[in-house]
Formats: C-alpha cells, sequence, structure tokens
C-alpha cells in the first residue's frame, strides 16, 4: 500500500521559513517523481515545484522561485519543501504526490498517481 504522509505545515509570520517533509512508503522512491502542490480555499489545486526521480532535474511556480526549493532523500524516501521568505498568499494546504520516473517533469496534478493527505501552512501578515 502506498502511503505518502506529509509534515512541516504550522502557523508562520509573513517572512519566515517552513520545510515540509513527505515521508513515502510502499513503492521504490528512488524510480518515482515527486511533487509538490497546494489549495487554498476557493482555489483550485496548483503546481508548485517537482522533481524528478534522480534529483537532476527540478522546477518552482514562477510565484515560488527564488523562495522556494524541492529536494528529495532517497537514503529516507523524503522529499522537502523548503519554503522561505513566506507571504500570505502562500497560505494553503500543501500536498505531495508522485508518478512513476518520467524523463520530464509534471506539472499537472492529473498526472500524478498517488497523493498525501496535506499539510496546513498558514502565513500571518
Amino acid at each position: 500500500q502506498v502511503q505518502l504522509a506529509e509534515s512541516g505545515g504550522g502557523l508562520v509570520q509573513a517572512g519566515g521559513s517552513l520545510r515540509l517533509s513527505c515521508v513515502v512508503s510502499g513503492l521504490t522512491f528512488e524510480s518515482y517523481n515527486m511533487g509538490w502542490f497546494r489549495q487554498a480555499p476557493g482555489k483550485e489545486r496548483e503546481f508548485v515545484a517537482a522533481i524528478t526521480w534522480s534529483g537532476g532535474r527540478s522546477d518552482h511556480a514562477d510565484s515560488v522561485k527564488g523562495r522556494f526549493t524541492i529536494s528529495r532523500d532517497d537514503a529516507k524516501a523524503t522529499v522537502y519543501l523548503q519554503m522561505n521568505s513566506l507571504k500570505p498568499e502562500d497560505t494553503a494546504v500543501y500536498y505531495c504526490a508522485t508518478h512513476r520516473w518520467t524523463i520530464g517533469l509534471k506539472y499537472s496534478s492529473g498526472e500524478y498517481d498517488y497523493w498525501g493527505q496535506g499539510t496546513q501552512v498558514t502565513v500571518s501578515s
């Protein structure tokens, strides 16, 4: 059974930092690309960041470039999202997701096979 478990969310003031973690089990982690998405109240789920199975390629949404960084640790079967210079508009539930390895990155939520339950991030002004 595939499981993805996010942690690290919370309440932080604008300008602060958080690091989200997502521990994956039930699959061969190093054979899977990973992604982070977020969903704010009343809005659609949106792409935040993605990284390939090898860690050789990654990309971030324009809204978070320069502030957020995705990374992975295959030994721990964990993907991270380091979030710096947080803004109130970053407030959302953050989800990690995975799909079987591809050469390219995937940006659409529909292309991911497995999802975590999400972790709430709230940024106060």
